[in-house]
């Protein structure tokens, strides 16, 4: 069932995905059905391909059938779902071209966020990003699948967030929530966890430091070399 109660700020500064302390918030039916649902399709529970059943979701999930429709519609304008005729909505199975592309264009525009992003961070940036970090390499030391996709999401956007350049960040967010369930698959390699906790730690001494073109080029081959590994990690599992 989803609970669709307050959602409770931490006691601490800093929650265990980075996000700082904040008052009450409510959260709607829909809000909690969509973040189930994205979840779900980010750690594969939900398999490229795969139907959704408006009423088999509303009866799993205790909900009416709106919420789950409202969620759907969001998932689907975020590139995780689509609507077939006569079919309802499915799991969006991404090809090999339109996963090249996505990581194209995520080492496009990631560089730039965080060129513009070190200049403006604070003390206050820097300690969610490493909240963040710290929460995301002990979920890969205890493999906890289940949270890698939103705890590397969310430590990305922590350290493009001081950037302020909203409409770059609105397209960023989409981005890696569309190739994050494929990124997923490259910290299954031997040296997967190893390579993204190194790489993550190494981003964060270079905001830390102020070394903006050290953290560009981190950034862009981070996403170039996990767009390489993915791709033929795919390549061999489709021969």
């Amino acid at each position: 069932m989803v609970d669709a109660s307050l959602v409770a700020p931490s006691r601490r500064p800093i929650d265990e995905l980075g996000r700082p302390k904040r008052k009450f918030v409510k959260e709607t039916v829909a809000d909690a059905v969509t973040r189930e649902l994205r979840q779900r399709i980010m750690t594969g529970e939900l398999p490229d391909g795969m139907p959704l059943r408006q009423d088999a979701l509303a009866e799993e999930l205790d909900v009416s059938r709106n919420p789950v429709r409202e969620a759907l519609t969001r998932l689907e304008n975020e590139g995780l779902v689509s609507s077939k005729a006569y079919c309802g909505y499915v799991v969006n199975a991404l090809s090999s071209d339109e996963i090249r592309e996505l990581f194209e264009l995520r080492s496009l525009l990631e560089p730039e966020l965080i060129r513009h992003a070190i200049p403006k961070m604070t003390d206050a940036d820097l300690a969610k990003a490493e909240a963040i970090l710290d929460n995301f390499a002990a979920g890969l030391d205890m493999a906890d699948v289940r949270h890698w996709g939103e705890l590397n999401v969310s430590y990305h956007m922590a350290l493009y967030e001081p950037s302020g350049r909203r409409r770059t960040l609105e397209i960023v967010r989409g981005l890696l929530v569309n190739t994050d369930r494929y990124t997923r698959l490259v910290l299954t390699l031997d040296d997967g966890p190893n390579d993204a906790k190194d790489d993550h730690s190494s981003l964060l001494n270079y905001c830390r430091r102020g070394n903006v073109s050290q953290a560009v080029a981190l950034t862009r081959d981070h996403i170039d070399r996990a767009s390489s590994n993915l791709l033929a990690m795919l390549n061999m599992s489709s021969r």
